[in-house]
């Protein structure tokens, strides 16, 4: 028997559950903003994601140095694509409970949105085309990589990859619905483009990177340019 209790925090010094260390040692190296320097990272929770909070001290534009404490979030980033048929001018797009939607407000946590996902350990367009795949039973041909966007700056650190892709009926070759051993139960939903910007109007969506694609797709055919990458 080993009388000898572990020591360290878990997650800094010591592996947590996923193995990792040295949780506590983001934002300690950045130079990029002479402004800001990191004095403290602590990390409050390690579960699947990390929570720090962050003691930095800020140099205000009048010149005066100030001490702060921010709070971030930190899950990894992730990808999403809309997928659009030109011909018929449909989208793909998926429904699936989210109970933090429902805990605030929406009235059933079943949100509409685009195919979407963690990067994990795959670069974005080879992990979106993984999501693509297990969520909506679609191989993707050529993608289009239009932009990346932090979702929630003020407290999470996730920077969200966008793609845009055609599909035709023919690359439906699975039925999707996410991966049932982790937790997923998704619909898959095929809408007519001024269905779901009619949803997006009226509120039947109401999630944002799924607003931002459809938006984009439908300013892009006002502005007559391509819509997705040649087939």
């Amino acid at each position: 028997m080993n009388n000898h209790a572990e020591t360290g925090r878990i997650g800094a010094d010591r592996p947590d559950s996923r193995g990792r260390t040295g949780l506590d040692a983001a934002g300690r190296d950045l130079t990029g903003n002479p402004d800001v320097r990191v004095r403290q990272v602590e990390v409050t929770s390690d579960g699947w994601h990390v929570l720090r909070r962050t003691t930095l001290d800020y140099r205000r534009r009048d010149g005066r140095w100030t001490s702060q404490q921010r709070e971030t979030y930190d899950r990894g980033n992730g990808a999403v694509i809309l997928l659009h048929d030109p011909e018929r001018d449909t989208v793909l797009l998926t429904r699936q409970f989210r109970y933090p939607a429902y805990v605030n407000g929406h009235p059933d946590g079943m949100l509409i949105e685009a195919a979407a996902g963690l990067l994990d350990l795959d670069d974005p367009e080879t992990a979106i085309r993984r999501e693509a795949a297990e969520e909506l039973g679609v191989r993707v041909g050529p993608v289009t990589h239009l932009f990346d966007v932090y979702m929630s700056p003020g407290s999470v650190t996730e920077r969200l990859h966008y793609y845009l892709a055609t599909y035709r009926p023919a690359d439906r070759t699975g039925s999707g619905g996410g991966l049932a051993e982790e937790g997923e139960d998704i619909e898959v939903l095929e809408l007519p483009l001024t269905e779901a910007l009619a949803m997006v109007a009226d509120g039947r969506i109401a999630d944002g990177k799924t607003i931002i694609l459809l938006q984009w797709l439908a300013l892009s055919a006002r502005a007559g340019t391509r819509s997705g990458p040649p087939r």
